[in-house]
Order: C-alpha cells, then structure tokens, then sequence
C-alpha cells in the first residue's frame, strides 16, 4: 500500500493527467518509452492501452510498478487484464478511484491508435493516441 506522501502524489499525478488528457490536441505525439499495451484490449472491443512509462517514472521508483506490484520488465509480460485490474492487481493498485481514476475512465488509457501492437514505443515523432471524436467514438 503507498504511503501517504505517494497517495498525494499519485493523486496530484492523476488530477494533472486529467487536465492534460482533457485538453489533448489531435497531433499529440507519443514519448519515447510509451508502452503500448494491447494483449486483449482490441480482441475485446477496446483501443490498445498507452501507458506513458515516464510520466508514473518521473514520480516512483522503479520498485513501486515493477517490484511492489509485479510489472515485469517486458512490454506484454503480464497477463493484464480488466478483471485483475477492479480487483486491485497490477494498475487497478493505484487506479482505483481514491489514488488516481478508477477504471470507468476507459479512454483515459485505451487511447492507443488501433491495430498497434504491444510494444515499447522508441519514437518522439510517431503519434500513438488516436484523437477522440465527439461522443467518444473513434
């Protein structure tokens, strides 16, 4: 469980992802390090995952995702999945509603262009997130 000062931290961390994801323009580009996640995601109807790996590194230690919560060291090393994730493993740890967005908040994380497959991204050019349509569709 994060302590105190890290729960604040995730949480400021959360609120200003929000902002930035509200506001996301249609070019964003992807950082070098994004994971794009997308194991079951398109199988089940659902855009890949964009993990932005620098922006949870800038604020935690490596030992938080990749000891404390059992990230492997491996783009699609976890079997991840949605279910794992409201019962608290893996992202659903902080992504729970109290530390950072719970998981209703699907687009803020299957954002990924579809048809992208797991993968570290490597590029700071190549854009990642498909831009939202009105009404949430893409």
């Amino acid at each position: 469980m994060p302590k105190p000062r890290l729960r604040w931290l995730a949480g400021l961390a959360g609120v200003l992802l929000l902002v930035v994801a509200a506001g996301l323009p249609q070019g964003v580009r992807a950082e070098y390090g994004d994971v794009v996640i997308n194991n079951y995601s398109e199988a089940a109807g659902m855009r890949p995952v964009i993990f932005p790996h620098w922006f949870h590194r800038i604020r935690f230690r490596c030992k938080v995702c990749h000891a404390d919560l059992g990230f492997k060291f491996k783009a699609g090393g976890n079997e991840i999945n949605m279910l794992k994730i409201i019962d608290g493993e893996f992202c659903g740890a902080c992504h729970n509603g109290e530390i950072a967005w719970s998981p209703e908040n699907c687009n803020l994380c299957h954002s990924g262009k579809p048809g992208l497959k797991t993968q570290i991204h490597k590029s700071t050019v190549q854009t990642l997130v498909a831009p939202v349509q009105a009404g949430g569709k893409k």
